[in-house]
């Protein structure tokens, strides 16, 4: 607590007459079906600026003060559409409707099995990743600018058809991002369905806080409050299993920087070429809880991130991406970028001792995400 104090401590406090505008979209390009992207910008009086598109709900920037005040773009992605259209890696983007992984492909549910697109393979195992071939990552969303008086906001919708990707049921889904005078990230999600059916929503922005672009993420200083984690297969897939971190490179209970033991001789390790790993949150009551905080020594940015879920993905960036070309065409490569993916584990459909995440018709999939950002 003494950390989260410190941190809202450097930031000031919101004046009370200060009423923030709802932004307007701007086009963005088309896809190549002739659909409209629209772009919206989201800004606060501390300078801090987010930009998400309609394409994916993917979010192109997120600039954060340094310890100096000096801005810098905290999130990998591209300059443009096109570049996102054709290797998108799913920088910045609403996954759904099942986020991380779905063994073989298929799951059983009310006595029915249903098949997915197997878009994934690792050592021979394949899967269904991200929601598959045409993910929530990969349609276009509407888009509305909204505020409320303490930040600015963008509501995506989009509605899912019964049947989209193998999934039973239509969902229709709300995820609206907040950016607020106490520079937080906010993410709301919401969905209905008209039959039963799996959800898992996550965001996969890929954070480094010395900026975009700007070296490894293996100094950044990261403390996780689990104190287990779900042990993948071969195929990176759940083996079923709930075990503790403690006395494996996976303990983040206390802060230890990233690149400290991402090398180290454990089997676990080398499956994922680093951490792709499912976090079990150590307060399961579903209530917003503390899940992370981040650090950069040499840039003193920080975040914070809480979450109502019961996991959260941590994931290096080890094979997802290789060399690419980034935002001014900035070298991004393994190991450039973090990601803290807040989520239900995964395989969830496929492991009844895993906490559910089937949605019923007549309720409703809620979840709220908090990334708050600043020095130490």
């Amino acid at each position: 607590m003494k950390l989260i104090a410190l941190l809202l401590c450097a930031i000031p406090l919101l004046s009370a007459s200060l009423f923030a505008a709802p932004p307007k979209g701007e086009s963005f390009g088309k896809t190549p079906d002739g659909s409209e992207v629209q772009l919206f910008t989201l800004t606060n009086s501390h300078g801090m600026k987010l930009r998400a598109m309609t394409y994916g709900g993917i979010v192109l920037s997120l600039e954060a003060p340094d310890r100096d005040g000096k801005l810098a773009d905290v999130v990998l992605g591209y300059d443009n559409l096109d570049q996102y259209l054709k290797n998108g890696a799913y920088f910045g983007a609403v996954i759904g409707r099942y986020g991380n992984r779905i063994a073989d492909a298929k799951f059983s549910l009310d006595g029915q099995e249903y098949a997915l697109a197997r878009n994934s393979s690792r050592n021979g195992i394949a899967c269904s990743l991200h929601g598959g071939i045409k993910g929530f990552d990969k349609v276009v969303w509407e888009g509305e600018g909204v505020e409320r008086v303490d930040g600015q906001g963008v509501k995506f919708h989009y509605v899912s058809k019964d049947g989209e990707e193998g999934y039973p049921g239509q969902l229709d889904v709300t995820v609206t991002y907040w950016l607020t005078e106490k520079n937080e990230w906010e993410i709301e999600y919401r969905a209905t369905t008209t039959k039963a059916t799996p959800v898992n929503l996550t965001q996969h922005s890929y954070f480094n806080l010395r900026g975009a672009g700007g070296g490894d993420i293996l100094e950044h200083q990261l403390t996780l409050m689990a104190s287990r984690y779900t042990p993948l297969n071969d195929g990176l897939i759940p083996t079923g299993e709930v075990k503790p971190v403690a006395g494996t490179p996976r303990d983040f209970t206390q802060v230890h920087a990233i690149g400290e033991r991402i090398s180290a001789d454990d089997p676990q390790m080398k499956i994922a070429n680093g951490y792709d790993t499912n976090f079990v949150l150590d307060n399961q009551s579903g209530n917003p809880t503390l899940a992370a905080t981040v650090h950069d020594p040499a840039s003193g940015r920080m975040m914070v991130v809480f979450t109502t879920e019961p996991a959260v993905q941590f994931y290096t960036a080890t094979y997802g991406i290789g060399r690419m070309f980034g935002k001014g065409g900035k070298v991004y490569e393994g190991r450039a970028a973090f990601c803290l993916e807040t989520q239900h584990y995964p395989d969830s459909p496929n492991e009844p001792s895993f906490p559910s995440t089937i949605l019923r018709p007549g309720k409703t999939f809620e979840s709220h995400t908090v990334f708050i950002f600043g020095v130490k």
